[in-house]
């Protein structure tokens, strides 16, 4: 019997996808009628909003259209994708369609799709590839990953890359003493290269990216970008590169070209125009050749000014009044990546005025800071941030930043200034603001000098923010929001936490980021405790009773302000 006698009439303006999974009874008509209109209105497709809507899992989907149209339904997790056929249709045809290519026999093209009722796909494979089309469902959400993988296919890039609009920064002496080296002539200007590595950098600043992975394998080569925290795969040039790609960026990054046994350090430098982005760049020697990061030093971070990185307003008036203090030790504590450096930095910023001297010693000093004196470690030449510490002393400062405590010298170093007239800024890594305290025991620092100097301890992460365009409220059971650290009477107020849901103008219903602090000034009760060789949980203990919430419970408020989701805080605080 035909599709269309089984369907109302009432309902025959539907089509495709939305008509079939009617009549399978999957939908109701009055919802697909309202997700057609919906996809229209986005310009997205109906698939598409079947699975930001949750009127269908991706799974749920694949399998109701492959039982009702009798197609083959393909796990594309359970095969290996680096295996597929490239090429038999364009990258600009896949993107379009959301297809991908599975394989070819004969004048057969078998083509993986979250849609197989898409006429106009199967006209244009036809026409551009002269074969059949032969349709395999698969999940739309491990479709969508493996095409935003595939979206810049690596030929494509580097035969259609249009130069000329940037420019790195290099000196003729680079490029003279690259030359010299054996290993280098064609692959220091090899122009597909050069070309591929400017489109890489302006398309993870377009993203938004904060760092750029380069990895070598055995049998591929591939790209992924740090996009609000997550590594999310852009391409996969041909392996060829890979070489030449390192030797490039070891080039304009000041970089010993033929040494490749050890890691190196260094920076570069991309122009538009009058303006100039830098970069900080490290390479690590694996298996297969030189593994590349490149991390981008965005200087417009570190002048958000304090209202922007997200503090609340108890917290933001505790660590105003600690920076507003002439002399004493302020400590950012918190894994890699979780924007210690801005916070920093940003007060730096608040007090960096004419009439103050300021000295800051990094390793290396990731934003440039007119008005302020940078340092960088040298540990090879002997400049160790004990020793830069102890020539400040000496320089008549007023506030001092060190990039990190790593060490005892450096911690006694940094106290004795603290004691003695200058405020002190620096970073540590530790989970949380009590625990920076028994570090700096376990360190070997006197428990009296750690309660005579340090005046505030912040920790903080960085959770995803949720995209304001497509966020929907979630409903969570209640005991799962009490587990996760919610008051009952918290659950009582007229209020929704939102769920990520993802459009066109996120990344998977997330859009920047959000700061979790934990603020603890270091009070007289605190100062006893220490002194008493207490605990980080005694600590912790009094901080709560002074009203300090903990990284959890700042995550919880960034919840109940529809900032973030409670799986990403979560997931971020890990208590």
């Amino acid at each position: 019997m035909a599709v269309d006698t089984l369907v109302e009439p009432a309902h025959s303006s539907l089509s495709g996808v939305a008509r079939v999974l009617v009549h399978a009874g999957r939908l109701s008509a009055r919802v697909a009628e309202d997700l057609t209109k919906s996809a229209k209105e986005r310009k997205s497709s109906f698939v598409a909003a079947v699975i930001s809507a949750g009127a269908l899992k991706p799974d749920e989907l694949a399998h109701a259209l492959s039982v009702a149209l009798a197609l083959p339904l393909l796990d594309l997790n359970a095969i290996d994708l680096q295996k597929l056929p490239r090429n038999l249709v364009e990258s600009k045809i896949a993107n379009q369609y959301q297809l991908i290519v599975l394989g070819k026999r004969g004048n057969r093209l078998f083509i993986g799709a979250a849609d197989p009722t898409d006429q106009e796909a199967v006209e244009r494979i036809k026409f551009a590839t002269q074969l059949t089309p032969e349709w395999v469902i698969v999940e739309y959400d491990k479709l969508m990953r493996q095409l935003e993988a595939q979206s810049a296919s690596a030929n494509e890039v580097l035969d259609s890359l249009a130069g000329g609009d940037f420019e790195f920064d290099v000196s003729d002496e680079d490029t003279a003493a690259a030359a010299e080296s054996n290993d280098v002539s064609a692959e220091v200007e090899d122009a597909p290269v050069v070309r591929f590595l400017q489109k890489m950098l302006i398309d993870a600043i377009n993203l938004r990216a904060s760092d750029l992975h380069f990895e070598p394998y055995e049998y591929h080569y591939r790209v992924r970008f740090r996009i609000d925290g997550e590594l999310r795969e852009i391409t996969q040039p041909p392996i060829a590169i890979k070489d030449k790609l390192a030797s490039r960026i070891k080039i304009i990054s000041r970089m010993d070209i033929a040494e490749k046994r050890v890691p190196q350090d260094g920076r570069m430098k991309l122009k538009f125009g009058s303006k100039a982005i830098d970069f900080r760049v490290s390479t690590l020697p694996t298996l297969f050749g030189e593994k590349v990061v490149i991390r981008i030093l965005d200087p417009s971070s570190a002048k958000l000014g304090i209202e922007a990185l997200g503090y609340e307003k108890i917290e933001k008036e505790r660590l105003l009044l600690a920076i507003g203090r002439p002399y004493g030790m302020i400590l950012v504590t918190g894994p890699t990546g979780s924007g210690k450096t801005v916070s920093l930095y940003t007060c730096l910023n608040l007090l960096n005025q004419p009439g103050v001297n300021i000295a800051t010693v990094e390793d290396p000093a990731e934003i440039n800071l007119p008005g302020v004196n940078q340092v960088n470690v040298n540990d090879r030449a002997g400049l160790t941030f004990a020793a830069a510490l102890k020539s400040f002393l000496r320089q008549d400062p007023d506030i001092i930043m060190v990039g990190e405590i790593r060490d005892l010298d450096t911690a006694d170093i940094a106290i004795k200034a603290a004691q003695t007239g200058h405020l002190v800024m620096s970073t540590l890594h530790t989970n949380d603001a009590p625990t920076t305290l028994t570090r700096l025991l376990n360190m070997g620092v006197a428990p009296f000098n750690i309660a005579a100097s340090v005046l505030l301890i912040t920790a903080q992460r960085l959770a995803r923010r949720l995209c304001e365009a497509c966020k929907k409220p979630a409903d969570y059971p209640r005991e799962a929001m009490l587990k996760a650290g919610f008051a009952a009477e918290d659950l009582d107020g007229n209020w929704k936490p939102y769920r990520a849901v993802g459009c066109s103008a996120c990344n998977n219903g997330y859009k920047g980021r959000v700061g979790l602090y934990q603020v603890m000034p270091i009070t007289e009760a605190i100062q006893r405790i220490i002194l008493a060789s207490g605990t980080a949980l005694d600590i912790a203990k009094q901080a709560q009773l002074e009203g300090v919430r903990d990284l959890r419970q700042s995550g919880l408020l960034k919840v109940r302000g529809g900032m973030t989701t409670l799986e990403e805080v979560i997931t971020v605080t890990n208590e």
